[in-house]
């Protein structure tokens, strides 16, 4: 009651006081960290909800390579957070985004020393870990900061190596010994590791023959669970393959393969190494990534019969030479895997030769084939031929990428073509194809 006697009726409560706790936590998922940090300000339910387990499970934090105000803080906000709520944490991917020099370096390494140190401290949730395309080979890291980091790093995968299902350190770029010993840090005492999945693509740096260390493969061997595995050519062996037939027969579905042309490949691997492991890993799949890798003597050494390749990508960028020819690539090797290819990715300059009958050829020859993407001089019917053995049922194709180089800057003529080609067959691709045509002047 007021002075004058009359009711005060209570203050209309707010929707957002009542609002559950499921809905309330969805919004906070969405907030960024500065926002969120308001939030918890507005009342003890909003402050609670801050510390909420499913908030924090996930993150990515990038560091700047390069020196700038903006970036500053980069480096005290990720200790901060992990400080704060790195015992939440499920997956965790760092990037060190093209460093710049020495001092920069040394930030990272000196930030990377106390987040790992106290997530060592804090964490016993973290399954996934992701540190991508440091390139500790570069002349920016010098050999006490490189050391450094690779001690704190192998220290904390010797505690948490038992947590981890997935670890991914592509682009490292390390020696083999400094390799191994990281490797080697993820079963410390213990026989064996269960992480199930592992990418170690660029791990080594270029120019290193992998394949012949025996310290390698005795690192591979503590793997028992691998499901998927990427790494790159010059770390494949007879040697590994026996190892992985051994140890993850059961397990292995998936091996993703990057072969570069600096990389060494030049080894000897038998196809009854890969004929085993296909047949005691009945479900494996293969992958093969070529980089500046195009000529024929060489992908016949790699791509033996044996192997069940699933998909291949072969990439010249913009290079050409005239000595090179693909059509005994697109005519004898690649027919091979008919059975089993499901999804080629090409990109090269044929200006030299026509290769669109030889393209047609092997995506008929591919009956599971149903991804297929090129950027290559090509005729503009190329795409109306595929369509059409597309509406035949004669591929089944669900992706269509093409970019056709031409010579000319204008490509007008050839834009009104790949106009005329959708219109007459666009009910077939709204319906079954993801589709994407482009004329590209290659000048």
């Amino acid at each position: 009651m007021d002075e004058e006697g009359e009711a005060i009726q209570p203050q209309e409560q707010s929707c957002w006081a009542t609002l559950p706790d499921v809905c309330l936590r969805r919004i906070f998922w969405w907030l960024g960290d500065r926002d969120r940090s308001r939030a918890a300000l507005v009342c003890r339910k909003w402050n609670q909800m801050m510390y909420s387990a499913d908030l924090w499970r996930y993150r990515t934090i990038t560091f700047s390579g390069r020196p700038s105000r903006v970036h500053a803080s980069e480096f005290e906000s990720a200790l901060w957070y992990v400080k704060k709520f790195g015992r939440y944490l499920e997956h965790l991917e760092i990037k060190f985004l093209n460093p710049y020099n020495a001092v920069l370096t040394k930030k990272f390494q000196v930030t990377m020393r106390g987040l790992l140190s106290c997530l060592g401290k804090s964490n016993n949730r973290l399954r996934s870990l992701s540190i991508q395309h440091l390139e500790l080979d570069r002349l920016v890291w010098r050999n006490s900061i490189r050391g450094s980091l690779i001690k704190s790093l192998s220290f904390f995968l010797k505690k948490m190596g038992k947590h981890l299902d997935h670890l991914s350190l592509k682009g490292a770029r390390l020696t083999v010994e400094q390799g191994c010993h990281i490797l080697n840090s993820l079963s410390y005492l213990r026989n064996e590791n269960l992480a199930s999945e592992l990418n170690i693509e660029d791990f080594f740096s270029h120019h290193l023959a992998v394949y012949g260390s025996s310290q390698f493969n005795k690192a591979m061997a503590t793997f028992h669970n691998l499901t998927f595995l990427t790494l790159n050519y010059n770390c494949i062996s007879d040697e590994l393959l026996e190892t992985l037939s051994e140890n993850n027969a059961g397990t292995l579905r998936t091996m993703n393969i990057k072969c570069h042309v600096h990389d060494p490949h030049g080894q000897v691997v038998w196809g009854m190494s890969w004929a085993k492991l296909a047949r005691q890993a009945s479900s494996l799949k293969v992958n093969f990534f070529f980089e500046r890798v195009m000529k024929y003597e060489r992908l016949a050494r790699i791509l033996l019969q044996e192997i069940p390749v699933r998909s291949i990508s072969l990439r010249s960028c913009y290079f050409s030479d005239p000595d090179w020819s693909m059509r005994p690539t697109l005519m004898d090797l690649l027919p091979t895997f008919r059975n089993t290819l499901q999804k080629l990715t090409f990109e090269f300059n044929n200006n030299h030769e026509s290769l669109d009958e030889q393209l047609h050829l092997l995506i008929l020859a591919c009956r599971k084939l149903f991804y297929f993407k090129i950027w290559a001089f090509l005729d503009v019917k190329f795409v109306e031929r595929i369509l059409k053995s597309q509406e035949e049922g004669q591929c089944s194709l669900r992706t269509l990428k093409v970019r056709i180089y031409t010579n000319r800057y204008e490509t007008n003529e050839e834009d009104r073509t790949l106009r005329e080609i959708y219109r007459k067959y666009r009910k077939l691709i709204d319906s079954e194809l993801n589709y994407f045509v482009i004329a590209y002047p290659m000048m």
